[in-house]
């Protein structure tokens, strides 16, 4: 057996089975272990080893699992560094397998050389190291893995590439050495119990309670439910913790910051208690004033408590773990005013979702592309969207129903994930539909080399439907609308436009099916049409680009900006018109 032999097999015994990756000559041994472990490892050969970190984050986030991805020396372990950031930066456990020269030319400037314990430092901060000898490998991997899923950070092993190919030896019984084993049982989950009295005390003298949850209570939907019936409570969602309640909840107020919902905003700014679960939610300017809202925090990471609103209860724990032993604590609220209020902005919010999808643009509302969708959902699909303008409408307009999944790059907010995530998605959960909502920006960033990859893979899934609806609008959109409210300033137009491409004929050209939609009145059909698809689609939407993806609140600088980009905007009359109907459909009774 080699070094490289026995990290594959080490790997399988902490239960990860499956890598995302690129070869190369600084992993060549482990290239050749990899072929001879494939019925033990699976592997999936990306093109590009940013795709690579970016599905080894997803499969950690949709999964619950250490994600694992590799890369080869020098330029291969650069290209990780985005999707391990994405990783690292949304908490997921990802363990990043990297080549290096041979130990006798580190140091000498040699050809692909980099410093890779310096540039893996922040991004894999818990834990990287250059293994050096066979003895030290068998540490080296049950330290990544277990420090990984324990801090829920990306770890980084490095492995020159003469030592890939040496014989592995377990290191001896001699001082100067140690003896590592596999297994982890998770963190401790049960926060003190006097903490828990405490916490129920603020939540019981409450009469306006707000919830706040994010991708750390995904696995907490009826722990959550439970929560808010008995506190009478609103619950909002970040956009993370998008899948931890269905919005056919009445109370479920949706997404909450700029991406969000009036009913969220609301909810924040007239509540009296703040109840925070699994989420490190970064704008504090869309919680409650500090002062208005005593807070309580329940999460795993005590590192993330206090972190964006001064809570008074501070409690590490697992959210359905610490709400199962909360709810006993808690006294039955009496329906109310406050509850009435929450579900009266909730059910007005949709209409007025509905009557701005509903507004002509020229050639499709964008809107109208998630409204249309949201109703033919499949059961248990699993949705990703990208960074841009297309996470406004995913998060806003597109309904999640109770198993379904969904994930994009959060804190990092990177372009470029959705089709990676997809991916990942597909390898998890074959079976189950997925969907990636993608802007053409993203797109010609990287989602059409990733494309080539379902090609290649597609036909190994047992139910072949992945459909990736690409966002037309030739615009850097979400950042034009960003310089126009925050900047003041019309699209800067060398900039921000982006050249049209066929991405429908692109699609036939991979042997995928291809559709494209320029009439808002075929969208229905033409979404039918790829639900139904025997393969992958690529639905190719052409979407108005000054169609503004209007925030649940606007400041008095924000439109004082918008006043003054006018100008200098090259697209005035329709972005006034535009945003005019928008307006209106906020306050106009509604006609659907």
């Amino acid at each position: 057996m080699t070094v490289s032999d026995f990290v594959w097999s080490r790997l399988g015994e902490w239960g990860l089975k499956r890598v995302f990756g690129y070869p190369g000559d600084g992993v060549g041994g482990l290239d050749l272990a990899l072929e001879r472990a494939k019925e033990k490892m699976a592997y999936v050969q990306v093109r590009h080893e940013e795709m690579a970190a970016f599905m080894a984050s997803a499969h950690a986030k949709f999964t619950g699992e250490v994600g694992l991805c590799y890369a080869t020396s020098g330029p291969g372990a650069i290209h990780l560094l985005t999707g391990l950031y994405d990783a690292k930066m949304d908490h997921v456990p990802v363990v990043a397998i990297v080549g290096q020269q041979a130990r006798t030319a580190i140091g000498a400037h040699y050809q692909q050389e980099v410093d890779l314990q310096a540039l893996f430092k922040d991004v894999a901060s818990e834990y990287v190291v250059t293994a050096m000898v066979p003895e030290q490998i068998r540490h080296c991997i049950d330290r990544a893995v277990r420090i990984a899923a324990t801090t829920r950070s990306v770890t980084c092993v490095i492995i020159p590439n003469d030592l890939q190919e040496l014989a592995y030896k377990d290191p001896p019984l001699v001082h100067g050495t140690t003896h590592t084993g596999v297994g982890y049982a998770g963190p401790a989950k049960l926060p003190e119990q006097s903490l828990l009295h405490q916490a129920a005390d603020v939540l019981n003298a409450g009469k306006k309670v707000a919830i706040l949850v994010g991708s750390g209570a995904l696995g907490a939907t009826d722990e959550v439910i439970a929560i808010a019936e008995k506190l009478q409570a609103g619950v909002s969602k970040a956009l993370l913790g998008k899948a931890v309640l269905p919005d056919s909840l009445p109370w479920c107020t949706g997404g909450l910051g700029l991406l969000g919902t009036k009913p969220s905003w609301d909810l924040m700014q007239e509540c009296d208690t703040l109840l925070m679960i699994g989420s490190s939610f970064p704008y504090s300017e869309f919680l409650p004033k500090p002062g208005t809202a005593r807070g309580v925090q329940i999460d795993l990471d005590g590192t993330r408590l206090s972190l964006r609103y001064p809570m008074e209860i501070n409690m590490v724990g697992d959210s359905a773990t610490a709400l199962k032993a909360l709810l006993p604590l808690l006294e039955q609220k009496k329906p109310g005013s406050w509850r009435k209020e929450i579900e009266s902005n909730v059910e007005a919010w949709w209409k007025t979702l509905e009557d701005r999808a509903m507004q002509p643009a020229n050639p499709i509302n964008p809107q109208r592309i998630f409204w249309e969708a949201s109703k033919r959902l499949p059961e248990n699909c699993i949705m990703t969207g990208d960074s841009g303008s297309v996470a406004n409408w995913y998060g806003r307009d597109i309904k999640m129903r109770r198993g379904m999944m969904g994930s994009l790059s959060g804190s990092l907010a990177s372009l470029g994930a959705a089709t990676p995530y997809a991916v990942a998605a597909k390898f998890a959960f074959p079976d189950r539909v997925v969907l990636a909502f993608i802007g053409d920006g993203a797109m010609q960033m990287n989602g059409l080399n990733v494309m080539i990859t379902i090609s290649k893979y597609w036909r190994e899934w047992s139910n072949p439907k992945l459909i990736v609806m690409v966002l037309n609008n030739q615009d850097l959109n979400q950042v034009t609308w960003e310089e126009r409210v925050q900047l003041g300033s019309g699209k800067t137009e060398s900039t921000q436009a982006i050249p049209d491409f066929a991405y429908d004929k692109y699609a036939e050209l991979l042997g995928l099916k291809g559709i494209v939609v320029r009439d808002p009145e075929k969208l229905g059909a033409a979404w039918d049409e790829a639900f139904a698809a025997d393969r992958p689609v690529i639905m190719n939407v052409y979407a108005d680009p000054n169609v503004p993806p209007l925030p649940p609140h606007i400041t008095f600088k924000d439109a004082k900006n918008f006043l003054t980009m006018m100008a200098t905007e090259p697209e005035l009359g329709s972005v006034l018109k535009n945003s005019a109907k928008e307006l209106l459909a906020s306050v106009l009774p509604s006609k659907h």
